[in-house]
């Protein structure tokens, strides 16, 4: 009775378990006889196979199986691994009744009976097609991406491991940094940086800061392969796990070395431009002001002439007199540094040998250096000429040799060379053939700061009373006027190099002087002489000066009243200022070209304001301040 009650048992077990088997729906699970057909058949396997049970007991398992691997024998070994192993399991293609394919996970288990005899196969199937779907879909996904990363050439885009080693590498970055993927995979991306910033630890902070805020950007110097820097953009940003633990770091590099080299050209242009203005600036407020500085000088000098004249021979007066000249005379000096800064000085331009030029002047220079500072020169026998005032060029050369020696209080050496230069272009000068002066120092030099403001009018690093801070304005003026430059290379306690930059005269740009005959002797006859100037102090200066010369003066403070009197007096000759308002000196003088062609004229004028093209460079100029003995000398020039 025992005996029965558990054959029951044993009964209702085995169909509870068939009944739990069959009920699975997301797994087949069925059962093989030891050669591979069909024995059982649940209803998860009827679902995603689409056989039913009539349909596919005894039918063998392999016709689950795509044609290329049955003829391939898959089926039979997958039968042989389960029973020589124990287990097979793996995943490939099924197809169901219907012919559609699906992605199958299979597992095959042995069934043996108590003496270990085979009986049979347990199968397991899982139907995966989403899964494998998802995943080839992330797979594509993921080669596309990494496509792109690898093809974009304008950024090094590459992964780091949680320590900073590089753990991949895209083609921008072995075309930015010059390390191909297997130099480069598996070392630290400190690599990159300078030893300076290695040594401060730079790289370091960079993860540390990243890690903290999920980010790091900064510009900086980066170093190639090949040694060589760039410029870089660098992004560094954090990549964590689903559970926020750091697995490394994303960073992108760009290099904007073009970028940063083109932005600080724009930065220079503004500078020069914004340098370029203020000095325009300063030269048209310092012209106008030496303009205005030279009528009240002439009005001076002029006054202190005739009055030194007619004054009686007093030993006590004398010399306040000479003294009020001699302090007239240095104001006008000033003056003429003011205009030549602002290029509005008359230059009396002239081809000059350089070489001849310094060599006459060297007495003069070792008298103004003294005892403590002592003179080299080195000038060639055949350099070119150039065209300048010779005049001008002597002074700016004697200013910049004092400059030399100021700034040698306790002495030493001067060199003064001039050289053929050619210049192929650049930005220090112009592509062309070049005299250059030089004249070197070793004494204290001058900083960057101290450089950029060395020629800035009035600016001066000497004491009180030791300089006006225009001469290095002056020499600059010269040069320029010249079509030449000043060029100042300075270091701090390496001393100080001034080079004068002359073009070389040519036949396209040689200045040819006015041939103007000169009579043997100064005219003494008495004229009649129209005397034009818009300034009264001036004029009424002028008028003495001439009428102490023996001539009849009548006087126009404008244009248009000189004309009046042209036509209603008889006048000799005409001398004008330039500078005056509604109808300048030069286009009076075209005027009275037009009425009387053989009218002598001079212009006065105290700086080169007169227009090209205007029609007059053959008419004689007076410069301002002028003094009576050249008044006299302009007189006898024009008058037959």
């Amino acid at each position: 009775m025992e005996a029965v009650d558990r054959y029951d048992a044993s009964l209702r077990g085995e169909g509870r378990f068939r009944l739990l088997v069959d009920a699975i729906t997301d797994y087949a699970i069925y059962m093989l006889s030891p050669e591979g057909y069909v024995t059982s058949w649940n209803s998860g396997a009827q679902r995603f196979k689409g056989y039913r049970a009539s349909e596919i007991l005894g039918q063998h398992f392999s016709r689950f199986y795509l044609d290329a691997d049955r003829e391939a024998g898959l089926p039979a070994r997958a039968l042989k691994i389960a029973a020589t192993e124990g287990r097979f399991e793996g995943e490939g293609w099924r197809q169901r009744k219907d012919g559609t394919r699906f992605w199958a996970h299979v597992i095959i288990d042995p069934i043996r009976d108590a003496s270990g005899e085979l009986i049979g196969f347990a199968k397991i199937t899982r139907d995966l097609t989403e899964r494998k779907a998802a995943e080839n879909a992330l797979k594509r996904s993921e080669e596309q991406f990494r496509l792109l990363v690898q093809g974009v050439s304008d950024y090094a885009i590459y992964m780091l491991d949680p320590e900073g080693n590089v753990a991949s590498w895209n083609s921008g970055a072995e075309r930015i940094k010059g390390y191909a993927s297997e130099e480069i995979i598996g070392r630290h991306f400190s690599t990159f940086y300078t030893d300076e910033e290695r040594l401060g630890g730079l790289p370091q902070r960079a993860l540390a800061t990243a890690s903290r805020d999920g980010r790091f950007e900064r510009e900086g110097w980066r170093v190639r392969k090949d040694g060589s820097r760039f410029w870089a953009h660098i992004v560094i940003d954090v990549i964590k796990d689903d559970f926020g633990e750091i697995i490394g770091f994303a960073k992108i590099t760009r290099d904007i070395t073009e970028k940063m080299e083109t932005q600080r050209a724009l930065e220079r242009t503004r500078e020069e431009l914004f340098q370029a203005q203020k000095m325009e600036a300063i030269g048209q407020l310092t012209g106008g002001i030496a303009h205005d500085f030279n009528n009240l000088l002439m009005a001076v000098l002029g006054s202190l002439e005739i009055l030194k004249k007619r004054m009686p021979q007093d030993l006590a007066l004398s010399p306040l007199v000479d003294n009020a000249i001699l302090g007239a005379q240095r104001g006008a000096a000033l003056t003429q540094r003011m205009l030549a800064f602002s290029r509005r000085q008359e230059l009396q331009v002239e081809r000059i040998d350089v070489s001849e030029l310094l060599r006459g002047m060297m007495d003069m220079v070792s008298r103004s250096l003294g005892p403590i500072a002592s003179l080299e020169t080195e000038f060639p026998e055949n350099l070119p000429t150039i065209a300048t005032d010779p005049n001008q060029l002597e002074t700016a050369v004697l200013n910049l040799v004092v400059n030399a020696r100021d700034a040698m209080p306790g002495g030493g050496l001067i060199r003064i060379k001039a050289t053929e230069e050619v210049v192929s272009g650049g930005d220090a000068m112009p592509a062309g053939h070049y005299v250059r002066l030089a004249v070197t120092d070793h004494g204290e030099g001058m900083d960057e700061e101290t450089l950029k403001q060395a020629v800035t009018p009035f600016f001066t690093t000497k004491g009180v009373g030791k300089g006006t801070g225009l001469g290095l304005s002056m020499v600059q003026g010269l040069a320029g006027q010249s079509g030449g430059r000043l060029i100042l290379k300075s270091r701090l306690g390496e001393g100080t190099t001034a080079e004068l930059w002359f073009p070389l005269t040519g036949a396209e740009n040689t200045v040819e002087e006015p041939e103007q005959s000169v009579p043997e002797a100064a005219s003494s006859r008495p004229l009649r002489i129209l005397a034009v100037d818009d300034d009264g102090l001036v004029l009424m200066n002028t008028v003495l000066m001439l009428e102490d010369l023996g001539h009849t003066v009548i006087e126009a403070m404008a244009g248009a009243q000189a004309l009046d009197i042209l036509r209603n007096e008889n006048v000799d000759l005409v001398i004008s200022d330039h500078a005056m308002p509604r109808m300048t000196g030069s286009q009076l003088a075209l005027a009275i070209r037009s009425e009387w062609p053989e009218m002598p004229i001079i212009l006065a004028t105290g700086f080169a304001e007169i227009p090209e093209g205007s029609g007059i460079i053959d008419i004689p100029r007076l410069g301002k301040p002028f003094s009576q003995a050249q008044l006299a000398e302009a007189i006898s020039r024009v008058a037959q």
